[in-house]
């Protein structure tokens, strides 16, 4: 799958998902406005395999659900 879509479009069809985002556009903060999607799965690490056997240039692994609450997140 390598469909150009904003993230507002990633997190609306794919929601609770890990997305592996292709050439993602950015802001000057660094958000991500938009990219190709690779790859998305309710698994984490299957994306993370997938990021690794494809190789991109430039990518950015999101989140789409929201994070429970007292949970820590590492970055």
């Amino acid at each position: 799958m390598t469909k150009e879509m904003t993230l507002a479009e990633i997190k609306s069809e794919f929601d609770s998902e890990w997305v592996l985002i292709g050439d993602p556009m950015t802001d000057e903060a660094l958000n991500i406005l938009e990219g190709r999607v690779l790859c998305h799965s309710k698994d984490r690490d299957e994306v993370y395999r997938k990021a690794v056997s494809l190789r991109p240039k430039r990518s950015a692994i999101v989140y789409t659900g929201q994070i429970p609450e007292g949970t820590a997140v590492v970055l």
